[in-house]
């Protein structure tokens, strides 16, 4: 099951469901065995109406965010990408990695349109996708220590979407 705690998880799973949109949460309590190595979980998976499958991970973030009101933050961990990326080759070409960002609303700005927004809990929330191949594309490292990555934040704007057009 999804893990409820996370706010972000928790309002992307109340969006699927709001919009009746098939999907499974995945069990994220333990990582899965793949040949003796550990895989990192995929947070749902989800149907689309065009016949694609999204495998998706959900990335939580404020918008802006930190102590500089910065927008767009979109990092993840390389182990995010390398595990996404053996969880589409192990599912087939029919599935498709998607990182999903879902901001938390901190201000007036936004990134989808306000019909777009969604209110879970009394927070706003804005859901956006990009494909893991875009992703990992461009991702640059920024952190050797905790090994996290980010694309530049005008090229992350320019290519991620509003996640309901993955639908």
């Amino acid at each position: 099951m999804a893990n409820r705690d996370n706010h972000y998880e928790a309002a992307f799973e109340e969006y699927l469901r709001a919009r009746a949109v098939p999907y499974v949460a995945v069990d994220e309590s333990k990582r899965s065995l793949l040949a003796e190595a550990s895989i990192k979980s995929l947070d749902f998976i989800v149907s689309s109406p065009s016949g694609s499958t999204w495998l998706v991970d959900v990335k939580g973030r404020r918008f802006p965010g930190g102590s500089q009101k910065q927008y767009w933050k979109n990092w993840s961990t390389r182990d995010d990408l390398v595990s996404m990326a053996q969880w589409e080759r192990l599912f087939g070409d029919r599935f498709h990695g998607l990182f999903v960002f879902a901001y938390d609303i901190m201000g007036d700005r936004a990134p989808v349109a306000q019909e777009q927004l969604f209110e879970f809990r009394d927070n706003l929330y804005g859901f956006v996708g990009i494909r893991l191949t875009q992703y990992a594309f461009y991702a640059r490292q920024i952190s050797p220590r905790w090994d996290t990555v980010a694309m530049p934040a005008e090229r992350f704007r320019e290519m991620a979407e509003p996640f309901e057009k993955f639908l």
